[in-house]
């Protein structure tokens, strides 16, 4: 170890407690790599099933393992060849491949997985951005093809990736029917859903209407609970990356219903599209909690109990 810099890290599979923040070996850039000194990262879903060794066929087992894939800061050193990006700008990104380490004081990432961070708001709030925004926008845009007038149905619409959908739906011009809590029904329609459906008055599988797109994101409405509510060339996406859903994708992604699964991707383009967005006032960011790194356990903790309304943050905290 040349010399250390801080972490979050686990050694075993775990709970939350098995999270510690401690000295890291200092990552250098290899060609095409940049650098990133983290302020903030933002944690998904995706942090708690790998902690927890639900993902390790694609972790592998090997520990210590790093954690966080969402992160804003600036570019402290630059790999050879890497060209689009200068020393000090800021930046935020999501890092693609499965070692994580967003949740460090220093982090690496490939030049085409970040893009200059959106100059209308802070670290923090865009460290909240990119997991769960590329992945709304990837899933309507690229998966369900949302275009203007189009009825569409956001099961989970106050989650992480629900607030984005919410906005990036109505962006697309959609006709929006966010499924929620009672309790969180006036918020989410202040983000511009056109019509909130309760789900603890009524579960999106007993809607009245057809949807031309069905977007499940917390995983509670399943292809074959809600298909009924497809319009004749529907088409349904879910974020559950189970068996089930996956043989789906596969046997119906060339039939006139198909059911597909969102797999994200770490893009420059769709990073900066999602800049602009931001930057324009169009789309903003919802953080939900801020702990200090060194509460990591306490943020897994509230990420678990599924009751996070937006984004939980993580900041590095200064050297003493």
């Amino acid at each position: 170890m040349v010399r250390g810099v801080r972490a979050i890290r686990f050694h075993r599979y775990g709970p939350a407690d098995v999270l510690r923040w401690e000295e890291a070996p200092d990552p250098t850039p290899r060609r095409g790599e940049v650098r990133v000194r983290v302020r903030a990262a933002g944690l998904n879903p995706k942090d708690v099933l790998v902690r927890k060794g639900k993902l390790r066929l694609f972790t592998r087992g090997r520990f210590p393992q790093g954690s966080g894939y969402d992160l804003a800061g600036e570019v402290d050193a630059l790999g050879p060849g890497v060209r689009s990006l200068r020393l000090g700008e800021p930046v935020f990104a999501m890092i693609q491949s499965w070692r994580a380490g967003a949740c460090a004081e220093l982090a690496i990432v490939p030049e085409g997985q970040l893009a200059p961070k959106p100059s209308s708001i802070s670290m923090t709030e865009a460290a909240g951005v990119p997991l769960a925004a590329l992945t709304a926008l990837q899933a309507l845009r690229d998966l369900l093809r949302i275009r203007r007038g189009q009825r569409v149905a956001l099961n989970g619409a106050s989650g992480g990736v629900g607030v984005f959908a919410v906005q990036i739906a109505r962006i697309l011009g959609a006709d929006t029917t966010a499924v929620c809590s009672a309790r969180n029904a006036e918020w989410v329609r202040a983000l511009g859903a056109d019509r909130v459906l309760p789900y603890d008055e009524r579960p999106l599988a007993e809607a009245s209407e057809t949807f031309d797109a069905v977007f499940d994101i917390f995983g509670t409405a399943p292809h074959p609970r809600v298909k009924h509510l497809l319009s004749e060339r529907g088409r349904y996406v879910t974020t559950i990356p189970n068996a089930q859903n996956a043989a789906r994708d596969v046997l119906t992604r060339f039939t006139s219903r198909p059911a597909r699964l969102v797999v994200v991707r770490s893009r420059r383009r769709d990073l900066a599209q999602l800049a602009r967005w931001i930057d324009a006032g169009e789309l903003a960011p919802v953080i939900d909690r801020v702990w200090p790194m060194t509460d990591a356990a306490e943020a897994h903790r509230y990420l678990e109990t599924k009751r996070a309304k937006g984004k939980v943050v993580l900041e590095v905290p200064e050297r003493a």
